[in-house]
């Protein structure tokens, strides 16, 4: 038995704050996740040995790291279940971007491989699957948009307005470790409700608290996100840049996916012609006064996680 073609989608944080610390070190946090049509891609090939594996090496990730295998061996230990599989994965979503590309990928395992298995977990059960994986892994498995609060595992259903999204990744990877054991980091933001969040429009409420930190440790990330902003597809329609997660993706939020369109066909025609113009022999090809971009793309908000009806309940 197969699955091919399974989509794993990135997500942003409307906002994130960080209001307190536990004991054990883990972060308290309020934020609003929303899934976006920029998707990983899987494919599942069943296995009757019970061995689990992936069908190719990962750049940078181990397979004591890789988050899809930790996935299938943590369902497939929870259901007893002696079938296998070989995981192959496609990656668009990138890497130390702060997009929960890693994380969607473990969500989009624990779903599919419910489905392939025929283990027959609920939403609930997978979810608790889920959180020792990563404290965003849950709310791919939860399906929707959602107000998170706790470690991220505390989920309320939002109902957004339509929206779309220009997201860019500088030239810089971020490690959320690292992160949030900054000193720096603000701890004590003030608890906002559902509510608060709802009355005013996404793309300008409230703030990450992240930003400060990874903006002083990356100043690649900073630069990108200023040079952004004074972009006239932005700034003139006052549209904030704001960095998800804990970077270095930065997105900008629009109300329908022809603006963002526009918006990236415009900054990208920008960035061209810095090159051309700073460009005064054959050798300057990588001449350009705008910081490097990985990643410049425009995509609609989702309503809801694809794979939502792959379960039951």
């Amino acid at each position: 038995m197969t699955l091919y073609d399974v989509p794993a989608p990135a997500k942003v944080n409307l906002f994130l704050h960080v209001v307190g610390r536990r004991p054990d070190g883990y972060h308290l946090l309020q934020t609003a996740f929303r899934f976006i049509d920029l998707c990983d891609t899987l494919h599942f090939e069943a296995r009757a040995d019970g061995v689990i594996s992936r069908a190719a090496d990962l750049p940078g990730v181990s397979e004591a790291d890789d988050l899809t295998l930790r996935a299938a061996r943590v369902l497939q230990q929870a259901t007893g279940t002696r079938q296998g599989v070989q995981i192959a994965l496609e990656k668009r979503i990138p890497q130390g971007g702060g997009l929960g590309g890693g994380s969607s990928d473990a969500a989009t395992v624990l779903i599919a491989l419910n489905r392939l298995w025929g283990t027959g977990l609920t939403r609930r059960q997978l979810m608790d699957l889920a959180l020792p994986l990563g404290a965003d892994v849950p709310v791919f498995v939860f399906g929707q948009s959602a107000f998170a609060e706790g470690v991220g595992e505390k989920l309320t259903p939002l109902d957004l307005p339509a929206r779309a999204y220009l997201v860019a990744q500088p030239d810089a990877s971020v490690p959320t470790v690292g992160i949030f054991s900054a000193p720096d980091l603000t701890r004590d933001s003030s608890y906002i409700t559902i509510a608060d969040f709802l009355a005013s429009p996404t793309f300008c409420f409230g703030r990450n608290d992240l930003e400060p930190v990874v903006f002083r440790l990356y100043p690649e990330v900073f630069r990108a996100s200023r040079w952004l902003s004074e972009q006239d597809a932005l700034k003139s329609q006052g549209i904030p840049v704001r960095m998800s997660g804990s970077g270095a993706c930065l997105y900008a939020e629009f109300s329908e996916l022809p603006e963002a369109v526009l918006a990236k066909t415009e900054i990208t025609a920008t960035m061209r012609g810095a090159v051309k113009t700073n460009c005064k022999n054959a050798d300057c090809t990588n001449s350009t006064t705008h910081p490097r971009f990985r990643l410049v793309q425009a995509c609609p908000g989702l309503t809801e996680h694809p794979l939502r009806n792959w379960i039951a309940r």
